[in-house]
C-alpha cells in the first residue's frame, strides 16, 4: 500500500483514534502503544494532518505540509476569544 492509498483508506474517526494514541500512548480502549506502533502512528497522523488540517492548531502540521507555531500573545488571543464569561465578581469589598 502507497501513502496515497493509507491516507485515502483513514476515516476521520479512525483519525481521531491514531492522534489519542499518539498523545496518551494508549489507545481509547486503555491498551499501551509500544514504541514502534506509537512512532508509527505519529507518522500517519501527521501525513493525515498535512493533507487535511486546514484550520491547524499550535504546533500541529497544516494542510500543505507546514508546521503552525503560534506566539504566546496569538495563543492567549485564541483561547481568550473561544471562551464564554460565565460568572464575573468583584472580589474588593469597597
Amino acid at each position: 500500500m502507497d501513502i496515497e492509498q493509507l491516507l485515502s483508506s483513514i476515516t476521520p474517526d479512525a483519525y481521531e483514534r491514531l492522534s489519542y494514541a499518539v498523545e496518551t500512548g494508549k489507545w481509547p480502549e486503555g491498551t499501551s502503544l509500544t514504541q514502534e506502533q506509537r512512532d508509527h502512528a505519529m507518522q500517519v497522523v501527521m501525513l493525515y494532518q498535512s493533507r487535511h488540517n486546514t484550520e491547524p492548531q499550535h504546533m500541529t502540521v497544516a494542510a500543505g505540509g507546514d508546521i503552525t507555531l503560534k506566539s504566546k500573545a496569538a495563543l492567549k488571543r485564541e483561547f481568550s476569544s473561544n471562551q464564554e464569561t460565565i460568572v464575573q465578581t468583584n472580589v474588593n469589598n469597597d
